[in-house]
This record gives C-alpha cells, sequence and structure tokens, in this order.
C-alpha cells in the first residue's frame, strides 16, 4: 500500500514516493494496464477507482493507492459506479510473489477461507491464524477475512449483473451466510442494492450455440437445468458469464495449448472458427461440473465468455477462480512482453504472437499426473495413455456440452487402475503409482498455496521425479512466471528455429551442453522466463500448428 503523507503518521520512504508518482502517471494517463493491479482511492469523494476510471484526475493530496479493493473498502471507501473497480482482472502480483502474502491471497482466492476459515488458511499456510492476519493487514491492508469478503463482492457483481439468477441464490452463490448480509455488503461496497445494481447493467449476448434449452419452472428461476430431463436425477445450476481480461490476450493459442493436450471425455477444444473454444470437465468443492470458455471476435475484446454447468451455486466463485488460473487471465501482457521483446532474439516470436499466456490448472493434482506420464515422451503419446486411464478409472459424467463425458480419475483412482490402463515402463508406472497414493493420502501436498522451492524439493525427492517435472508442476500448478524447464528438447529445437546463437556450442554438441547453455541464455529473460518457453515451444511446431 502506498500512500500519501498525513500528520502523525512516518513520512513516506523514497521508495514510497516513487511508487506513488509511478502511480499517479498510470491514472493520470487512464492506462488501462495497471487495471486490477492497484486501486485508487480519494478522499475527496470517498470512492475508490480502477485506474483508467474516466473520471477527473484527482489532486495528489486527495489520494490513497491500494493494493486490493478490500483495503480500499477497510479504510472507508466505496466502489465507484463508472468505472467498476470490481470488474477489473485481477492482479498478476500473486504469481509474482512467492512470499506468504503471495500464497494467502492464491488460497483465499480459492475459497479456502469460505470453506475453512482463518484457521483453515492458516493451517495450510504453517503459520498461526494471527500471524497471518496480521501480516496480510500490514502488507496488504486487509485480513483474511476481509479479503475474503472482497471476493465475495466481487462474485455477487458479476452474478448481478451477468446473470438473470434470482437475488437470493446470488447471495449463497457468492459465499454470504444470508441475503441480509449480501444485502448489506452490495450497499456498503457498490453504494447500491443489488436490485439498481442489476436494473442498470447491460447484457451482451451470449457466444454458446449449442446449448440444451432450459426447462421452465413455476418459479421461473430458469437458472438451474433440470437434470432429470436428461435421464439424472439432481439439479445443475447453469451461468453464463464474461471474464475480464488484460489484452493484448492470445485467446487462440492458450486454447491451442490445451487442444494439443486435452484428454478424450475429460476435454474437448475447437479451433475451426473465428472463435477459440475449450470445455472441460471440473471436481469442484460440492461436487462435479464442466465449463466452456470462448475466446474471439464473436466475444469481443478484453474478455472471455464463460458457460458454467455445476453441482451447486456455491461453486461459482472457485469455478471462475480455477478458470483464471487455467487461462492465465490475470497475467500483465505488456511487462511480459516489453521485457522478452528486448531480447532481439525473442523479439520477432512476441511481434508475432502478443499476449501470449501460460496455461495453469484447475486441478494440482491432475497436473502432476500428466506430468509424470509425460516425462520423456510426446504430447501425442501422453495424451493416448491419459486417455485410456480416463476412459477405464474417471467417473462418468453427463454433461450438457458434447464430448465430455467423464472427470479425470482421483489420485485414489489412478493408484487402483494406473497398472491397467497405462502401457508405460516398469519404473514410470511405479512412478505414477506411488506418487499417486502420496498424493490421495497426503504425505506428498500439492496445491496454488504451495511454497515453490519446497514443491520442486518435494517432488524430485521422489524416485522417478526429476527437474524438468517438477518445474513443469510449478509452472503449471503455482502459475510461476519464471519456471525454466531444463533439458527440454523442444526448448532446444525452439531456440533452433528462432535463431537463437549459443555462444561456444556448436549446433552438433550434445544435447546436455546444449540445454546448460540455452539455461544461462534464458537467464536473461527472468522473470518471464515460463513465458519465454511457450514462445520456444511454439517455434518448435510446425507452421501449420502454430
Amino acid at each position: 500500500m502506498t500512500t500519501t503523507a498525513r500528520p502523525g503518521t512516518p513520512a513516506p520512504t523514497a521508495r514510497d514516493t516513487q511508487a506513488f508518482a509511478e502511480r499517479y502517471r498510470a491514472i493520470a494517463a487512464r492506462d488501462t494496464r495497471f487495471d486490477g493491479q492497484f486501486f485508487t482511492a480519494v478522499r475527496s469523494t470517498g470512492i475508490y477507482c480502477r485506474p483508467s476510471c474516466p473520471a477527473r484526475t484527482p489532486k495528489p493530496e486527495n489520494v490513497t493507492f491500494y493494493l486490493t479493493s478490500a483495503a480500499a473498502h477497510e479504510a472507508g471507501y466505496r466502489a465507484c459506479k463508472r468505472c467498476l473497480p470490481e470488474a477489473a482482472p485481477g492482479t498478476p502480483a500473486w504469481d509474482l510473489r512467492h512470499d506468504l502474502a503471495g500464497r494467502a491471497m492464491r488460497l483465499i482466492a480459492d475459497g479456502v477461507v469460505d470453506r475453512e476459515g482463518t484457521d483453515g488458511l492458516a493451517a495450510r499456510l504453517g503459520y498461526s491464524a494471527r500471524h497471518v492476519h496480521r501480516l496480510l493487514s500490514a502488507e496488504l491492508g486487509a485480513g483474511p477475512l476481509a479479503l475474503a469478503r472482497a471476493q465475495r463482492a466481487q462474485t455477487a457483481r458479476s452474478l448481478v449483473v451477468g446473470t438473470d439468477m434470482p437475488l437470493a441464490d446470488v447471495a449463497f452463490a457468492s459465499g454470504f451466510g444470508s441475503i441480509r448480509q449480501f444485502n448489506e455488503t452490495v450497499v456498503e461496497v457498490f453504494d447500491t442494492t443489488p436490485s439498481d445494481l442489476r436494473a442498470r447493467a447491460r447484457r451482451r449476448p451470449t457466444p454458446f450455440q449449442h446449448a440444451v434449452p432450459r426447462p421452465t419452472r413455476p418459479d421461473g428461476a430458469n437458472d438451474r437445468l433440470l437434470e432429470g430431463d436428461r435421464g439424472c436425477d439432481v439439479a445443475r445450476v447453469r451461468l453464463d458469464l464474461e471474464l475480464p481480461v488484460r489484452e493484448p490476450f492470445d485467446g487462440r493459442g492458450v486454447v491451442a495449448f490445451l487442444a494439443a493436450r486435452a484428454v478424450d471425455g475429460v476435454e474437448v477444444a475447437d479451433l475451426s472458427g473465428d472463435d477459440a473454444r475449450y470445455a472441460r470437465t471440473l471436481s469442484l468443492p460440492h461436487g462435479p461440473g464442466a465449463a466452456e470458455v470462448v475466446a474471439g471476435p464473436g466475444v469481443g475484446p478484453g474478455r472471455v465468455a464463460v458457460r458454467l454447468e455445476l453441482a451447486s451455486a456455491a461453486d461459482v466463485s472457485v469455478a471462475v477462480t480455477r478458470l483464471r488460473r487455467l487461462l492465465d487471465l490475470d497475467s500483465d501482457p505488456a511487462a511480459v512482453d516489453t521485457t522478452l521483446a528486448d531480447d532481439p532474439a525473442l523479439a520477432p516470436l512476441v511481434a508475432r504472437t502478443p499476449g501470449l499466456r501460460v496455461p495453469g490448472t484447475v486441478d494440482p493434482h491432475e497436473i502432476v499426473v500428466r506430468a509424470i506420464v509425460g516425462q520423456q515422451i510426446s504430447v501425442a503419446a501422453a495424451r493416448t495413455h491419459l486417455g485410456r486411464l480416463a476412459a477405464g478409472a474417471g467417473t462418468p459424467y453427463d454433461s450438457a456440452v458434447p464430448g465430455l463425458t467423464r472427470l479425470f480419475p482421483t489420485p485414489a483412482q489412478v493408484a487402483a487402475s494406473a497398472a491397467d490402463h497405462l502401457r508405460l515402463p516398469a519404473r514410470s508406472l511405479a512412478t505414477v503409482e506411488d506418487t499417486a497414493r502420496a498424493l490421495d493420502d497426503g504425505s506428498l501436498a500439492v496445491g496454488v498455496g504451495d511454497d515453490g522451492d519446497e514443491l520442486r524439493a518435494a517432488l524430485v525427492a521422489r524416485r522417478g521425479i526429476g527437474p524438468w517435472t517438477a518445474a513443469y508442476v510449478a509452472m503449471r500448478v503455482l502459475r510461476d512466471p519464471d519456471s525454466w524447464l531444463d533439458g527440454d528438447v523442444a526448448l532446444l529445437a525452439g531456440a533452433a528455429a528462432a535463431g537463437i546463437s549459443l555462444p561456444g556450442v556448436p549446433d552438433d554438441a550434445p544435447r546436455a551442453a546444449r540445454s546448460r547453455a540455452l539455461a544461462t541464455r534464458a537467464e536473461r529473460w527472468a522473470p518471464w522466463r515460463s513465458y519465454a518457453a511457450m514462445h520456444l515451444w511454439r517455434a518448435a511446431l510446425p507452421p501449420t500448428r502454430q
């Protein structure tokens, strides 16, 4: 948090002064690149805004900058009705920061506080609840409960303005304990009632064409798809939403990456039209579900369309958070592209694909299994193996999205069935089985709130798992933007295709020597080596697949 000086407060440091000046220049320029990275609170009006707010730039002495909307709210400010700061993309800082605050924010966004309370959050982080509260309050201006409350407010706003869901359902879908708490929070944060917020919203048509018609219900709550009409005995919640994203955004590229690795029955993708489509099943806290995302000109710039199919409305926020991580929607493409383009060897690749993203995951355990299966074999071969595993061990799922028929197997299912469905060498199969059992019994913990160094060490310590796999898991699970997959053959091929020279290492040198030289060369791409790797992977593909 950076603030102007106030009587009785410590004088700002030179670093504080510089940060304030940089942020003030951003709001004066109404720079959309900084939306979601910080919030501008204005004492003369009592509101907080996103940096690109079109309102007149306030005087510097009236401005306080906060890293989170929760901190601005805790300080007594309400959200601007004009720029809707709660609708901004999320900050990329939580992926960049590997400290306790960053890990906590990733867990809060995944709904841990709502499901397990502050004690559960603290236990996952390995500290006392009091220490976590004190640190977050000092670092971010708000404690865990206030940060989780801001998350609920953001979810509520998106459901109020983006769906026809009854407001009473919105309250509980957003994580509020009562309708009264929901109403009070909306009024307090947005200075308007939920019904007025919905009345002012401008709804856009969604790009989904194959949707199953929603049955008419006497109570008018057509946001629920009655699965009994399709032979199921449960009701599922179905919602169409839009997720904000910073431009430029290579939506087609991220879908192409996922499509190349799509497991039959678990995932489907379509790149044949102008819009890129991707869908998959989901394992969520309150039951199985599915999601379909669409990006492209049919949706429009700065947003991704999403259709959710959930067992419970309580999973809306969790599903949205995991999809944002899967698609890397909170990335800062300007910072990434600027740094990588400074290297003349990478500049053409960045110019060819601005806004490239590093795909994350919706299920950390799934990525561990996929990474182990994919060790030292091609993407296509790994996809074949995983397709057999999912078909034989995954739980069947009946979805409205054509092609989605099952969930990816849980660690327990993998441990019990891997030998029957994976045609791998004995050592690789043993690694899959042993790791799946460890994930199932908790002796190996892999999650979004993990410390990166500790996660890598825990994986490498297991027999059959090397540094490449650990780095890949960190890149996909922790959204580590600076992961480098040393020894990766495709990275060497991409570097050669891009004309990247490795001084002192001839082209016919052993692969290990070339990999070491490339790793040294890649140090200049920090802290965005994961994005550099994606560029090189793409450069290694045949032209028809780029």
